[in-house]
């Protein structure tokens, strides 16, 4: 648990004690004159819980889209068309148009980088292959690295569905790969601009929703790749997410005012698709940390500063209220771990009205 977590409820119980004599927040003693002089009963009680009881740390973040990413143009021409800023293109969906033919999405992990034809091999020509035969255009093909025959043959077909010349050869002027559907984030070119190979004509996105932070470095340990979290989206309702990556190296963040070290963390979400909401809007995600089981805990708010300089809680039974004396434990979720005799789960104790 942080410092700074602790700090608050304990200063609020330090605050009460005065010289010599312990005084507790919750009651002020008063004096009967027909007997000794016994605490007040306090007007708001809480129960002493037992259960289990987790630290958690909120860090804010950004909602946005995975593998952002520039598309650059894989050959000469003037565009003709370009896909819309927002739109998702999937498998074979268009991208753009040069010189009036469509330049298609197909999946794949390694770039398109040059033109494939019969006895070519490589990973290029595998990702060619699978898509072929996805999109039913296969037939007995065997999606394997080497640019056959029957691969050129399955190729005639595409074009012939698409509108081009039969060639049995593809390139960047026709297909690009990606590793899955594309979310056209923004575009850089219009219709009627010149395009060449390695020149920006939008800026794209993966299709599911991710959530960036940045996290202290002093509570990296709560970031781990795997780790399970929730996150709080901008309409109020919560999401599981997995932390999927954690940069290796802190910065110093943009706040000019806050000289903290940063790393800089990614969060994807267990059901993407359930998950909505704007580019750029807030979203909250919760750490859990280290879980003590079966303790009993009472409200931070319940604690007593004792003269002794220990701690104590006022418990509540039977018209009357006494002192019991208390040892701390972890500090989480406005509650605090608490152990002694005579304490059991259960009892009500005396905590301060708000």
């Amino acid at each position: 648990m942080r410092r700074a977590a602790i700090v608050v409820p304990l200063v609020v119980v330090a605050a009460v004690i005065g010289g010599g004599v312990a005084v507790t927040g919750l009651a002020k003693p008063q004096e009967d004159e027909s007997g000794p002089r016994r605490p007040q009963l306090p007007a708001t009680t809480e129960p002493v819980e037992r259960g289990d009881l987790t630290s958690s740390t909120s860090v804010d973040g950004t909602l946005g889209h995975s593998q952002e990413r520039k598309l650059n143009a894989g050959a000469s021409g003037t565009l003709t068309w370009v896909a819309r800023s927002g739109s998702t293109v999937k498998r074979d969906g268009r991208l753009y148009a040069l010189d009036g033919k469509d330049v298609r999405l197909m999946y794949g992990s390694e770039p398109m980088y040059r033109t494939l034809k019969k006895g070519d091999t490589g990973t290029d020509v595998k990702q060619l292959k699978e898509n072929l035969v996805e999109l039913g255009y296969g037939g007995a093909l065997v999606a394997d690295d080497e640019f056959t025959a029957g691969t050129a043959a399955a190729v005639e077909r595409w074009q012939e569905d698409r509108g081009l010349a039969e060639t049995g050869r593809i390139g960047a002027d026709q297909i690009a790969f990606a590793s899955g559907p594309l979310r056209v984030q923004s575009v850089s070119a219009a219709a009627g601009d010149v395009a060449a190979p390695g020149r920006k004509i939008m800026t794209t996105t993966g299709s599911h929703r991710v959530v960036r932070l940045e996290v202290k470095v002093s509570e990296a340990a709560l970031a781990k790749p795997d780790h399970k979290v929730r996150v709080e989206l901008p309409d109020g309702t919560v999401a599981d997410g997995t932390v999927s990556s954690v940069d290796s190296v802190a910065t110093m963040g943009d706040d000019s005012n806050d000289k903290t070290p940063k790393i800089s963390v990614t969060v994807t979400f267990d059901d993407p698709g359930a998950v909505e909401g704007v580019d750029k809007a807030p979203a909250t995600v919760r750490f859990t940390g280290r879980t003590r089981k079966d303790v009993l805990s009472v409200p931070v708010s319940a604690l007593l500063a004792l003269e002794d300089g220990s701690f104590g809680v006022q418990v509540v039974a039977g018209g009357t209220a006494r002192e019991i004396k208390v040892r701390l434990g972890m500090f989480a979720q406005g509650r605090v771990e608490v152990s002694g005799a005579g304490l059991r789960d259960g009892m009500r104790v005396g905590v301060p009205t708000t």
